[in-house]
């Protein structure tokens, strides 16, 4: 067998048209003009068996990103694995699939240069029946799609990453971080702009303060009730409410990422930047390297050093973000923060615990060994940290985790344990559970499930059987045990080290399933992540009931393509305008239910246009990387502010003008 197959297209799908040859060796342009545009590539069943690499160069063209989808499947309607990614534009991309993907037990691969945001979906897939590979375009702008790429190549050895990427149209960011691909009115033009700005906002910091009719943590001075030194929740008999430590009604307007944020992956991406200054320099600390290994460069701390110096910047940045937030009436420093700064502040906030297991593996991506014995040991040491804040009244609650990847896949917790763990604790679990639902008879599961089976093959071994529907059924019923001692061991853990303060739940990237959200019972308050036009009040409204506890929404957001970024985000809009009003839109609604006690905007900053840690590249922040605000959505967060308890109370009706809204473009 050869250690390399060159896969080419063999047709084109929808609208999609050749559009010559491309400047990249062996690459052929094309254009598509809609959604689902794409190519498909057919080869021998099972030639992809035993390889362990997919991979392609390719250069997007314009300046808004397009998402794809790349699928193998087996067959005309078998089972298909999906990989979608993104691409900066005009810059060199080489796609580097590793095979082993296929077998859905990891959500997300490392962004390789302008390669961006590599996510696993779908089926899990035999390679031995896999016999084509699809390219289809997921998201896209208004604009066509032009790309070019060359053949896929299916290799035994690793192939080299792209180092050198070619550019076509020169450096894609300016000294300032800024986009050059992209014009627009509020780009800063010059250093001097910058650092007036940046001390002009300084200077004004000492004169910042919330709204006149919030108490000093941001709650409301018109209605009050018992006071314990620490926030909590309350039910007044027509609404949920936090309670603020001095006993004041508080509803959570949070910002996310409070930190100077706008970090860039130069990993690879060099040649791409017009500044980078020497690593020694003064603008050392504006560099880190990633989890994944990878070279950062933060553009917004350089500006503020530009301003300020290597050692006064921290501290300037600190004063004139929280001083923002208060003169736009924000009362929350919400997840993925620098929280230190506002427990010294004594400004409300949260903060995220994270759950990295020592003691026991996990068994389907990020899930752990929950029935492992030892599994209370990592409980304990995920909840150690709490104890440095467990007399701090300026602390709202915790976050358990944020959006586990066992939650996007396709498949059940207990499904992908059986499918990639041959032996764990939690497997032992499932089988006794079988057991006693099947009166320990081998016969009675085969029955049930539609195929052989013994529950010892359930309990241990390389799983090569179908999962039937039947099966599923009890594999869904366990995994609402699996999810529940998950949460119940971390709860109880965080509750002994500090019981003061609130439990805000897991974050979950949108409404949890029936089966996920039995096991989640155990929270002072319910959250979830939701990135749509408004609250889904007709989901949330039952599941607030059912769980006896309020809601709260930990990232929303919504952009625009007219400030230099090349996607707008989950949520996306016309301008930045309507930004202002969509934002207006989303709180005040959210605020009149009565079931929310707060919603956290995912992010104080833009992202950097080169693209975060994984790729993303959004206009989503209340300010860009020099530090400018978009006015409009300042001035809608003032406004909204100003009426929010009454708009919470009832006593006035939310802001509900319509919006122009878009198809979402993100990674």
């Amino acid at each position: 067998m050869s250690d390399k197959l060159e896969i080419r297209p063999a047709k084109a799908l929808g609208r999609l048209r050749e559009d010559g040859i491309g400047p990249i060796e062996g690459a052929t342009w094309y254009v598509a003009e809609e959604v689902g545009d794409g190519l498909v590539y057919y080869f021998p069943r099972g030639a992809l068996a035993g390889m362990n690499w997919l991979t392609a160069d390719m250069l997007l063209d314009g300046k808004f990103l397009v998402v794809f989808v790349l699928s193998l499947q087996e067959g005309e309607k078998g089972p298909t694995f999906r990989m979608v990614f993104g691409a900066l534009n005009q810059c060199q991309a080489r796609i580097r699939i590793p095979l082993e993907a296929v077998n859905q037990n990891r959500w997300r691969y490392p962004r390789e240069g302008a390669w961006l945001k590599p996510m696993c979906g779908g089926d899990k897939v035999d390679l031995s029946e896999v016999d084509r590979v699809t390219l289809t375009v997921l998201r896209k702008s208004e604009e066509p799609a032009r790309w070019c790429i060359t053949p896929f190549i299916a290799t035994v050895d690793e192939p080299p990453k792209l180092t050198k990427p070619f550019l076509p149209k020169g450096p894609l960011l300016d000294e300032f971080g800024q986009s050059r691909l992209h014009e627009w009115a509020t780009k800063t033009r010059s250093e001097k702009e910058l650092i007036e700005r940046l001390k002009s906002q300084l200077e004004e910091a000492s004169r910042s303060r919330f709204p006149e009719s919030y108490s000093r943590w941001g709650g409301w001075k018109e209605l009050k009730f018992e006071a314990t030194g620490f926030f909590r929740t309350h039910h007044d008999g027509k609404r949920w409410w936090l309670v603020d430590p001095d006993g004041y009604a508080f509803w959570s307007s949070g910002l996310d990422c409070v930190r100077p944020d706008t970090d860039a992956n130069i990993e690879g991406l060099e040649d791409a930047l017009s500044w980078l200054p020497d690593f020694e320099s003064q603008f050392k600390i504006a560099f880190h390297t990633s989890f994944e290994g990878h070279r950062h460069f933060n553009y917004l701390i350089a500006n503020f050093i530009r301003a300020f110096g290597p050692d006064q910047w921290y501290d300037c940045w600190a004063k004139i973000t929280l001083s923002l937030m208060r003169q736009w009436g924000f009362n929350t420093v919400a997840n993925w923060s620098d929280w230190q700064i506002a427990s010294r502040d004594g400004f409300p906030y949260v903060r995220p615990l994270h759950l990295q297991v020592r003691h026991v593996p996990y068994i389907f991506r990020d899930f752990p060994d929950v029935f492992h014995p030892d599994f209370e040991q990592d409980a304990e040491e995920f909840a150690e940290p709490l104890k440095e804040t467990a007399e701090d009244p300026a602390l709202v609650g915790y976050f358990l985790m944020n959006e586990p990847t066992w939650g996007f896949a396709k498949q059940l917790p207990a499904e992908g344990m059986l499918l990639t763990t041959p032996s764990c604790a939690t497997r032992l679990a499932l089988s006794d559970f079988l057991r006693k639902r099947y009166s320990n008879s081998n016969a009675a599961l085969s029955s049930a499930w539609g195929i052989d089976v013994t529950f010892a093959e359930v309990a241990e071994g390389e799983w090569s059987k179908p999962i039937t529907d039947a099966a599923r059924a009890d594999l869904a019923e366990f995994s609402t045990f699996m999810v529940k001692r998950l949460y119940e061991t971390l709860s109880a853990a965080c509750k002994r080290v500090e019981p003061n303060h609130l439990n805000l739940g897991a974050r979950y990237y949108t409404v949890p399933p029936d089966w996920a959200v039995e096991g989640m019972k155990c929270f002072d308050v319910f959250s979830i992540n939701c990135y749509m036009e408004r609250v889904p009040a007709d989901r949330l409204r039952p599941l607030s009931e059912k769980l006896g506890m309020p809601i709260l929404i930990g990232e929303w957001h919504f952009g625009a393509l007219d400030v230099g970024l090349p996607a707008s985000g989950i949520g996306r809009v016309a301008n930045q305008e309507e930004r202002g009003k969509a934002f207006r839109v989303y709180l005040e609604t959210a605020a009149a239910e009565t079931w929310c006690v707060g919603v956290h905007y995912f992010t104080l900053y833009d992202q950097s246009a080169l693209g975060r840690f994984d790729g993303e590249n959004y206009n989503i922040g209340f300010l860009d990387v020099c530090n400018r605000p978009y006015e409009p959505l300042v001035e809608a967060a003032k406004s909204s502010h100003e009426r929010l308890y009454k708009v919470a109370s009832g006593q006035l009706p939310p802001y509900d003008e319509p919006v122009q809204y878009l198809p979402k473009l993100f990674l």
